[in-house]
């Protein structure tokens, strides 16, 4: 394991952060008296580290805009959250307004990170000599850009077409009509953030000096090159009518060429980074299963390891908390709320061992009964805490899946992913008067009758925050080969990659080989499958759903769980936990905060809102 030494400083400057107001209503009066920071290398670092910490700490998801964390799992077909405060549950309702406050949070929060990253950028030159040599400014300065560019690109996903403010700031004294800004189009959007990052490549190092793991470096904005892209070439902004309203912000003629493009920068990346600086992470063990929990359990926990891209560095954490179950009775440090339920759509997503998903006649799943069943992970409890278990009685829907599905999902009656000594196994049960159940509360309690497991570390202990990670960008190549060049060998080779460390039959050759999917279409569906299951509860279902307008199919109408009001049989009975609503085109962007368009009457709002 790789020694993290955390680059983020215990304090920040509060006239950074504290004096800038909504980018477009003010500007800092204050910024002159920065100067003197740049004549100082702590300082500057201290800067510096001041706009790494606006990138988004998504194990803060329960109050979302905290630390930029998302609301991405939530609002996903993945999980929900039991608690009304979750700002989740008011979008999938479709409830949500653009005068509130989470709304506003992502806009408000980027836009000064990128005030205060281009400010970095045109002062880092004048710096101390003495204290900063020209390469270490070159380097710093690139990755500020490579910040701003990243921090532009999850305002695209989010808002879509955003305004570009380019390398100049807003003095003090502008006048109001002159800090009024329209919309650039996506296209040059996107340009401008691959240009950005691509400038930002030619100063940056391959790996973090000192060891300094969260720091942009080259792997890291090339990734980002390959997402733009990505983006770029799908459908909810490649030739998409449904925008016409917005004129040429969004493109209406589709572009085929831009998948190719997309696949280049993912091969470009694969084969300037891997194996070298990057490779898909594997915990070695003897026996293929347990090897495969343990590879796609510890790639979350596993800080720095050689898969992960980027991360949020020394972060705290609400998400052990959010996704312990209540366990009324047992250690205090494996009590948790367990409000962050996986839902049965999700659950039901994960395939079998045999890698078939369950809808296969040939996959073996048994949707009811009860069979007595030791899985891979209680197998790891077994090796881990030498707890003797034996097989237990199991909900059938829950026997013979694959490694990654006990990697991700709690269910009723499993064993607890930690076991403290002196305290019998601990079991979880969501019936209605187990130690995890509706009896026990009303607000700390599943809302489906499940938790989601995957990322639950052994403690609050601060550590990264996974951002991007090479899995990610291996499936990015297989889908936009896909749609430019169906057919090509690789779509295959990367797809296989994936399953492969997950002990899951690969396509078209091997031990219980599974035949290839025989169309383009299959292949996406077979692609979008893997996607769903290998970056589970990862913060990328929410964006995937969107950019491939199928969200009104995903993201509307009845979600289910188990009967979480009823003990022993009945508790196992597909249960309706609520109704989404999802309203096209409106519901797939975020409008831009009411706020902001009342300011600035160039500002052209999202369709719908």
């Amino acid at each position: 394991m790789k020694r993290a030494i955390y680059f983020f400083l215990a304090g920040a400057f509060p006239l950074l952060l504290g004096s800038c107001k909504k980018y477009l209503q003010t500007v800092p009066n204050d910024v002159l008296t920065i100067d003197s920071i740049f004549n100082s290398k702590a300082n500057v670092d201290e800067y510096l580290a001041n706009i790494y910490s606006s990138l988004p700490d998504e194990m803060e998801q329960r109050f979302q805009g905290t630390s930029n964390s998302g609301v991405w799992e939530g609002a996903s077909d993945e999980a929900k959250y039991n608690w009304d405060f979750v700002y989740t549950n008011e979008m999938n309702l479709s409830v949500w307004s653009n005068t509130d406050g989470t709304v506003s949070t992502y806009w408000t929060s980027y836009y000064q990170a990128i005030r205060n990253a281009t400010d970095f950028m045109n002062r880092i030159g004048s710096a101390n000599p003495n204290e900063l040599p020209d390469s270490l400014k070159a380097e710093y300065k690139a990755e500020a850009r490579g910040l701003r560019a990243i921090f532009y690109f999850n305002l695209l996903r989010t808002y879509g077409p955003v305004v570009l403010l380019g390398d100049n700031l807003i003095s003090a004294d502008a006048s109001t009509t002159s800090v009024r800004l329209p919309r650039a189009s996506f296209d040059s959007c996107i340009n401008f953030v691959v240009t950005q990052l691509d400038s930002a490549y030619i100063n940056l190092p391959y790996t973090p000096t000192g060891q300094q793991f969260g720091r942009i470096v080259r792997g890291v904005v090339k990734a980002y090159k390959e997402q733009a892209l990505m983006l770029d070439a799908s459908p909810l902004y490649n030739g998409n009518a449904d925008y016409a309203g917005l004129g040429s912000l969004v493109n209406q003629t589709y572009d085929a060429g831009k998948w190719a493009t997309a696949a280049t920068a993912a091969k470009a990346f694969i084969t300037e980074f891997v194996p070298g600086y990057y490779s898909l992470f594997v915990e070695a063990n003897a026996d293929p299963a347990m090897q495969a929990y343990l590879s796609c359990k510890d790639v979350m926990l596993t800080d720095w390891n050689q898969e992960w891209i980027f991360a949020a560095s020394n972060q705290g954490s609400y998400m052990r908390y959010d996704r312990t179950p209540k366990h009324v009775g047992g250690p205090s440090d494996q009590q948790g709320g367990g409000a962050f339920g996986a839902t049965q759509t999700m659950v039901d997503a994960y395939f079998m061992a045999n890698g078939r998903p369950i809808t296969d006649p040939a996959s073996g799943y048994v949707s009811s009964g009860f069979s007595q069943y030791l899985s891979v992970g209680d197998e790891y409890l077994n090796n881990q805490y030498g707890l003797g278990l034996t097989g237990h009685n199991t909900y059938n829907q829950w026997v013979g899946r694959e490694p990654r599905f006990y990697v991700g999902v709690t269910y009723d009656s499993s064993y607890w992913l930690y076991q403290d000594n002196g305290y019998a196994p601990i079991v979880t049960s969501f019936e209605y008067s187990g130690n995890s159940g509706r009896s026990q509360s009303t607000s700390d309690v599943s809302p489906t009758g499940y938790c989601a497991r995957k990322n639950v570390a052994a403690n609050d202990d601060s550590r990264g925050a996974l951002l991007l990670r090479l899995a990610n960008i291996y499936l990015d190549y297989a889908e936009a080969l896909n749609e430019s060049d169906p057919g090509n060998p690789d779509i295959l080779t990367y797809l296989n990659a994936i399953r492969q460390r997950a002990d899951v039959p690969i396509y078209g050759s091997g031990t219980n080989t599974l035949p290839v999917p025989s169309s383009q279409d299959s292949m996406r569906i077979a692609i979008r499958n893997e996607r769903r299951v290998e970056l589970a509860f990862e913060n990328v279902r929410y964006f995937d759903t969107r950019r491939w307008k199928i969200a009104p199919q995903t993201d509307a109408g009845a979600f289910y769980g188990m009967n979480m009001y009823a003990d022993g049989s009945a508790f196992y009975q597909k249960t309706q936990t609520e109704t989404r609503v999802f309203y096209t085109p409106r519901d797939y962007f975020f409008p831009i905060p009411e706020s902001e368009v009342l300011i600035d009457n160039l500002l052209v709002q999202n369709t719908g809102w």
